[in-house]
């Protein structure tokens, strides 16, 4: 993997990241075709996404990296050493506790969120468009790992804004029947759209407000929009077009 492929790879950072968490989200880069798509699924050459999977994992040090059959769900895994080199599983959020071993979930759009123990003793990621977030996905992924909320840092990473994400009454009423986020008070997370019946939903706001009444205060995030943002793919922006990777793993 060339250096100019990395360098404008979106990282966790802040003064309350952990030290020992690595995490980051690789961008599409300027190679013709599917560019440095990481995903099996979108009609790429197998070949070239399991030859940068493995340049992917070298370039973090690690021994291999569990990937995940992602469907919109809630389920989480937790990977070991053992686990990265079985059948990958049907699941939209995985943590380890393992060094050496990463956890990543693919995304053109949809939020990427990484959870970390503030004290550097696990981490995990969880892919979340709004049919994961409604229906738990954040709160899946907290719930197993060995971390209390007051206790972990998450990052939000690269996703769809809201300027160019709007659905409809049915996605709209999902998200305001959670409670504590689509009520009063949530009004951040909706906005009116430019049509009738629209609305313009922020993905952002929604996974914070996710986290912070799961407990989880210490919250970072640039919103970036890979929408508007070139370096990123964009389902719905492309449609047919690759998948980002957001990888976390244990210094």
């Amino acid at each position: 993997m060339t250096a100019d492929v990395a360098a404008d790879w979106p990282v966790a950072a802040g003064p309350d990241w952990p030290a020992r968490v690595g995490a980051f989200t690789t961008t599409r880069g300027d190679a013709p075709g599917f560019g440095f798509n990481l995903g099996d699924h979108v009609g790429d050459d197998p070949d070239q996404v399991a030859r940068r999977r493995r340049l992917l994992a070298g370039r973090a040090g690690l021994s291999g990296i569990q990937w995940l059959r992602q469907v919109h769900g809630v389920r989480c895994v937790e990977a070991t050493a053992t686990s990265v080199t079985g059948d990958v599983p049907e699941a939209d959020a995985a943590w380890t506790r393992a060094r050496g071993v990463g956890v990543a979930v693919l995304t053109a759009d949809c939020v990427p969120l990484v959870v970390a123990a503030a004290d550097g003793s696990a981490v995990g990621v969880a892919h979340g468009g709004w049919r994961g977030l409604v229906g738990g996905v954040v709160g899946a992924l907290l719930s197993a790992m060995p971390v209390a909320a007051g206790d972990a840092v998450a990052w939000i990473g690269p996703a769809i804004g809201p300027d160019a994400y709007e659905v409809g009454d049915d996605v709209a009423a999902a998200v305001r029947a959670l409670p504590g986020v689509g009520g009063p008070g949530g009004e951040e997370v909706l906005r009116i759209g430019r049509r009738p019946d629209r609305y313009q939903l922020d993905l952002f706001a929604l996974t914070r407000a996710l986290l912070a009444q799961a407990g989880v205060t210490r919250i970072i995030t640039d919103r970036l929009c890979t929408h508007d943002d070139p370096r990123f793919y964009s389902y719905r922006r492309e449609g047919e077009t690759g998948r980002m990777a957001t990888l976390a793993w244990l210094d």
